[in-house]
C-alpha cells in the first residue's frame, strides 16, 4: 500500500494548494482551533520536526511500535478528540497571508531534507524514521485541512 507523504511532490503539492485556498476566517467542522490557529499549530510541529523547537518526550501507548504504526498508517484520528501537547500551540498568529506563506516555505524545507535525513524523536509516538515523518506530517496536515473543509 502507498501512503501519501509530504516527501511526495505530488502529494505535498496537494497540500500546499489547500493550504493556499484555506479562508482566515471559515468555521471549524470540529474542534475549537480557528484557521489563523491551525497555521501557528502547524508552524509549530515543522519547527519541531526541522529541530528548531525541541519538545519533551512523554511516555504513553504511543510509542509502541505497533500502536505508533496503526496511528500513523492505518487508523483515521478522531475528530476534536486529540488534544496536542502545550509546545504544539507555542506560534501565535499574526498577518494571515505571511504567516501560510511562513508555513508553505516550512513544508519546502521539510521536504528538502528528505527522508534519510536524520529526524527528532516526536514527542509521543517516539523515534519515527524519516517515511513515518512524511506519512505522519501529510496525515495531519489533511487532518487539519479537512477540519476547515480544504
Amino acid at each position: 500500500m502507498i501512503w501519501r507523504s509530504l516527501f511526495n511532490d505530488s502529494n505535498r503539492q496537494g497540500i500546499v494548494n489547500r493550504l493556499l485556498r484555506l479562508e482566515r476566517d471559515v468555521q471549524p467542522r470540529w474542534g475549537r482551533m480557528g484557521p489563523p490557529q491551525m497555521v501557528a499549530h502547524l508552524t509549530d510541529q515543522l519547527r519541531h520536526c526541522l529541530r528548531e523547537a525541541p519538545v519533551e518526550p512523554r511516555p504513553g501507548v504511543l510509542r509502541w511500535p505497533p500502536v505508533r504504526f496503526a496511528s500513523i498508517y492505518l487508523l483515521p484520528w478522531p475528530k476534536g478528540r486529540i488534544q496536542a501537547p502545550p509546545e504544539a500551540l507555542r506560534t501565535e498568529p499574526e498577518v494571515w497571508g505571511d504567516d501560510v506563506r511562513q508555513l508553505i516555505a516550512l513544508v519546502e524545507r521539510f521536504a528538502d531534507r528528505g527522508p534519510d535525513a536524520d529526524w527528532p524523536e516526536h514527542a509521543l509516538f517516539g523515534r519515527m524514521t524519516g517515511r513515518d515523518w512524511g506519512v505522519f506530517v501529510h496525515k495531519h496536515f489533511d487532518y487539519h485541512l479537512r477540519q476547515f473543509g480544504a
